[in-house]
């Protein structure tokens, strides 16, 4: 029977690079938080339990994202901050008799996968380690602190980089921060920290100290992608991950035979399929969950944020926004339109600069557009939700429609035409 598993991410700093009142952790790439990307590669493993999410700068606003969001995690406060021990361990009484392996995690590194998690989890298992530490390598290790193993590849020592020796500094191996510990053999170090340092706080690294210390196996475990314990704390370093990101995603897509016709300028979040044979066209963003079927095509220009479901060979032309909408095979939404919180039926035919007006800003209320298959609206035509347009319905160019139509009917609002001669003439005089 596996051991268990529960996660402690550490989410408690501000990151005061960020020059951002905003929580670090809360911070976005493709409209999703930092955090958010974290916790889905912990629970994409499938092992893990439960969440144990350390909070302190913006707590309220972190702890409302973790709780809306996830099911299986909580938060735990850290006040004052005394440093990254001392956070890890507001979740000690949480896990007072735990009998599993707790995972420890900063909650800035949106690029881990679950993928290398899993492969974490099983060298710690197979090797019968009270810890294991996840490391990288980099030609560069500067200002890390560095792996020291013995002459049996064992974990010896992290040392940091302002107490290494020469010879220290040119190893390669650093830690990313992450650990993977017995909590019955290893949490006992977390009742035995100090803050016996120049900053008096108390250090996660101790509890390695400890683990060898007691004769207990401690050892490192080597990222295959360095690049997965990149941490954010710079809104620079948020755009590095972002383009990192972007690249996986696309190059992805493209090897599952989706069509992007220029990837340097098109994004398309992590959390969207896209079927093959759809055609993605320059200068489109999409953000958010989504599912886009076979033979679709996309943009230039286009928008996509997040709750969209496409159908089958469905147009979404230049300039067009859809947002939290079902939209069914066959249909077009072609150029200068906006369709929010709507459900499209097939071989249904947007015209050009159609919006769904589905918000009320002084309820704060959104509604819901229908639009049935065969129905078409003309163009610079409005749709006030909620609304239910029939099947094979026509809306006529320019009209604004705050009722349902029904179904085969055409729907006008239009003011009569008056034409007045000789207005340019008069106009002169």
């Amino acid at each position: 029977m596996e051991r268990k598993i529960k996660s402690i991410i550490l989410a408690a700093g501000k990151g005061t690079r960020m020059k951002s009142e905003k929580s670090k952790v809360l911070h976005t790439i493709f409209n999703k938080e930092l955090l958010g990307y974290v916790l889905d590669a912990v629970n994409n493993t499938g092992m893990a339990q439960e969440n144990i999410v350390i909070v302190g700068h913006q707590a309220e606003a972190v702890e409302e994202y973790v709780t809306k969001n996830y099911d299986n995690a909580k938060c735990r406060l850290q006040s004052p901050q005394l440093g990254t021990g001392h956070a890890a361990f507001q979740a000690y009484e949480d896990l007072k008799g735990f009998d599993g392996d707790v995972l420890i995690l900063n909650g800035d590194i949106p690029l881990l996968t679950a993928e290398s998690l899993k492969k974490f989890i099983e060298a710690h298992r197979k090797s019968d380690a009270a810890l294991t530490v996840m490391s990288a390598i980099f030609d560069d290790p500067t200002n890390y602190g560095r792996i020291v193993r013995d002459e049996k590849g064992n974990l010896k020592a992290i040392v940091e980089e302002k107490d290494a020796l020469d010879a220290q500094k040119k190893i390669k191996e650093i830690n990313t921060g992450g650990y993977l510990l017995n909590w019955e053999k290893v949490s006992p170090s977390f009742l035995e920290m100090t803050s016996d340092n120049a900053q008096h706080e108390y250090y996660l690294t101790d509890i390695v100290k400890w683990t060898i210390k007691h004769g207990l196996k401690a050892q490192s475990y080597v990222l295959e992608n360095n690049e997965e314990s990149f941490g954010i704390n710079s809104k620079k370093q948020l755009a590095q991950a972002a383009k990192v990101l972007k690249e996986r995603v696309l190059d992805k897509l493209l090897a599952e035979g989706v069509t992007i016709v220029d990837p340097d300028t098109t994004y398309i979040s992590p959390e969207t399929e896209i079927e093959p044979d759809t055609i993605i066209y320059p200068c489109t963003y999409i953000e958010g969950k989504n599912k886009i079927g076979k033979n679709c095509k996309i943009g230039p220009f286009a928008r996509i944020r997040g709750g969209v479901e496409l159908g089958e060979f469905v147009k979404i032309g230049n300039f067009v926004e859809i947002k939290k909408s079902k939209i069914d095979a066959h249909t077009n939404v072609s150029h200068l339109s906006y369709i929010g919180d709507s459900s499209l039926g097939s071989n249904v035919n947007i015209g050009a600069g159609t919006i769904t007006a589905n918000y009320n800003h002084i309820t704060k209320e959104k509604f819901q557009t229908v639009i049935d298959d065969g129905a078409s609206t003309g163009s610079n035509s409005v749709i006030v939700a909620p609304a239910h347009i029939g099947e094979n319905a026509s809306i006529g160019a320019g009209s604004v429609i705050s009722k349902d139509v029904e179904s085969n009917a055409l729907a006008l609002t239009r003011a009569p035409l008056k034409i007045f001669k000789n207005w340019f003439e008069k106009l002169k005089k």
